[in-house]
C-alpha cells in the first residue's frame, strides 16, 4: 500500500511513519517546507497547493495535521489558529484525493465532538456536543465532505506515550511529588497508548470495513481520580494534592472548562466491532509501559 501522510512529524505521525514501514507499506511525508528526503512532497494547506504528482498511484492519506489545542491559553486569536490549522488542510486534502481518485482517507478527530458527558458511555454513534471543542470538530469533520471514497474519522484520546503527548507533560510533576487530582476528579479522561493509537491506524488503513467515526479510545475509560492513583502507584509517588476547580479555571481560562474539568466516557466500539486487539486495554499497563520506555 502507499499512503501519503501529513503531520508525520508529531507525536503519533512519527511512530505511524515507522509501523507503516515496519509492515512493508510504502510512506511519502507532506511537508510544508522545502523537501530535503525522497520520501518528502511539499504543499501549502494556505495556498491549496500540493506538490504535483504526489498522490500518483497512491492507496490512502492519512491527515494528522493540527495545533495542539491545550498549548496555549485560548483567545480569540488563538481558536483561529486551531480551526485554521484543522479546516484549511483537511479541505485541501480531501479535494485532492478526490481529484486523484484515492480510495481512502483517514482523518484526526477528536473525542471533544461528544462535549462532556459527565458518567454516560458514549460510542460513536452518540451526537455532538455543545462548545468551541464540540464545534470545532464538527467543522473537521465536514471539511472531509469532498473526499468521496471511505473516510475514517478518528476521534483521538489522551495518548499515552513514554515521552511527549499528557503522560509526557505530566511525567516529571508526579516524579517530584506534585501529581493530584484536578476538581472533584469525577471527570472522564477517555486515554489510548501510542501503540495502540498507532495500530489502530494502521488497521483502520489496512481493513476497508472500518469506516466513519472511529474512537481512538482504549476499552476502559477512567475517572481522572483514578488516572491520577494509578500514575502516582506506577512512578512510586504519593498523589495528595487537589488542585480546585476554581484555580484550574484561573490559570487556563477556557480549556480548564472544556478539556480539564469535563471529559468523556468514550469506548471504541467500531474498533472492536471489527476485530482490532488492544496490547493495552488497561490503564495500568499501559503507564507502567510508558514509565519503562
Amino acid at each position: 500500500m502507499r499512503v501519503v501522510v501529513a503531520g508525520s512529524s508529531g507525536l503519533i505521525g512519527t511512530s505511524l511513519v515507522a509501523a507503516l514501514r515496519g509492515a512493508e507499506h510504502e510512506v511519502v511525508r507532506l511537508v510544508r517546507r522545502r523537501p530535503q528526503a525522497p520520501d518528502e512532497r511539499g504543499w501549502d494547506p494556505p495556498a491549496g497547493r500540493i506538490d504535483d504528482g504526489t498522490l500518483d498511484g497512491v492507496d490512502a492519506v492519512v491527515n494528522l495535521c493540527g495545533a495542539g489545542v491545550g498549548d496555549k491559553r485560548w483567545n480569540h486569536a488563538r481558536k483561529q489558529v486551531l480551526l485554521d490549522s484543522r479546516i484549511a488542510p483537511t479541505e485541501v486534502l480531501a479535494a485532492a484525493v478526490a481529484a486523484n481518485g484515492v480510495s481512502t482517507l483517514v482523518n484526526a478527530s477528536a473525542v471533544g465532538y461528544y462535549g462532556d458527558t459527565g458518567d454516560d458511555v458514549v460510542d460513536e454513534t452518540a451526537p455532538s456536543g455543545s462548545g468551541f471543542l464540540a464545534d470545532m470538530v464538527r467543522q473537521w469533520e465536514a471539511a472531509t465532505a469532498a473526499a468521496g471514497g471511505r473516510v475514517v474519522l478518528l476521534r483521538t484520546g489522551l495518548v499515552i506515550s513514554p515521552a511527549g503527548g499528557l503522560f509526557g507533560r505530566l511525567k516529571p510533576l508526579f516524579r517530584f511529588g506534585l501529581g493530584g487530582r484536578l476538581g472533584d476528579g469525577r471527570q472522564y479522561m477517555p486515554w489510548i497508548s501510542l501503540d495502540d493509537a498507532v495500530g489502530a491506524i494502521v488497521f483502520a488503513l489496512e481493513h476497508p470495513a472500518v469506516e466513519g467515526p472511529v474512537n481512538l479510545t482504549a476499552p476502559a475509560p477512567v475517572t481522572n481520580a483514578e488516572f491520577t492513583r494509578t500514575v502516582g502507584s506506577a512512578l512510586h509517588r504519593p498523589t495528595p494534592w487537589v488542585v480546585p476547580g476554581f484555580a484550574l479555571k484561573l490559570a487556563f481560562g477556557e480549556i480548564a472548562e472544556e478539556g480539564i474539568l469535563v471529559g468523556q466516557r468514550a469506548v471504541p466500539k467500531v474498533l472492536e466491532r471489527n476485530g482490532f486487539h488492544f496490547l493495552y486495554p488497561a490503564l495500568g499497563a499501559a503507564v507502567q509501559a510508558a514509565v519503562r520506555g
